[in-house]
């Protein structure tokens, strides 16, 4: 058995998040039918994240044990033939039989696009939010500067079914910067809770609205409480940008 590690990217607009669901059609459900076609199996895959529904991914890594013999050269091209045109596998490596794309991962690093410009931009439609009013990029890096560090997350995450555990998550790097006329939220991190990079985005923009103050961040932390923080963001503006190992 050997245990193939694929790097991909995909455009998140059509599909509902990664993982597979009953009653939609998701990027693993697309790519595992990809792999089947090449290898005969679909493999037992493990991937380093859950993205949602519209959410897209410049760099996304799914570790595949597989019997297939196929070079991992090769199987690039070979599942790119069945993908569709928003999917796409950049490379494809062999890697130990205990590495698991999730388990073995050091962190992460998202963005979170806004468009900032009084008039709407057709092809950017789904994948960046549209911000009318001006945006105060400075400000908004002075806010952001106050997530870094370890701290506990729990005001930034949507709070579901799933049991609560540790919620400190270790950010190491956080800012705000102006292109043009999109502003870009980076982010990175040891690890991400559920929504986190959307309720700090959404947060940020409650400074720009003035109903919050670039200082308010470090209480919102303390916290720990959903109320406190911003609203989540829409999921159109968010990318996965990086995979560490």
């Amino acid at each position: 058995m050997r245990n193939l590690l694929f790097t991909i990217t995909y455009d998140g607009t059509n599909y509902h998040g990664w993982q597979i669901q009953e009653n939609a059609i998701t990027v693993q459900e697309v790519f595992q039918d990809a792999f089947r076609k090449v290898t005969g199996a679909r493999g037992d895959m493990k991937a380093c994240s859950r993205t949602d529904t519209g959410v897209h991914a410049r760099e996304f890594c799914v570790s595949v044990k597989t019997k297939s013999p196929i070079a991992p050269q090769r199987m690039v091209a070979a599942v790119n033939h069945w993908l569709p045109e928003d999917i796409a596998v950049k490379a494809c490596r062999e890697v130990p039989g205990d590495f698991h794309a999730r388990y073995s991962c050091k962190g992460k690093e998202y963005s979170y696009e806004i468009w900032n410009n009084p008039v709407r931009e057709p092809f950017l439609r789904g994948r960046a939010l549209h911000y009318w009013y001006p945006i105060d990029e400075e400000r908004l890096n002075e806010a952001a500067g106050h997530y870094v560090g370890a701290h506990d997350f729990t005001s930034f995450c949507t709070l579901d079914k799933r049991e609560l555990g540790d919620m400190v998550r270790t950010v190491t790097k956080a800012s705000v910067e102006r292109r043009g006329d999109m502003v870009v939220f980076t982010v990175a991190a040891d690890g991400f809770l559920y929504n986190m990079v959307r309720i700090m985005a959404g947060t940020l923009l409650r400074v720009q609205e003035g109903k919050l103050l670039p200082g308010d961040i470090p209480q919102i932390l303390e916290a720990r409480d959903r109320a406190k923080a911003g609203p989540t963001a829409p999921a159109c503006g968010l990318y996965l940008n990086k995979v560490f190992y």
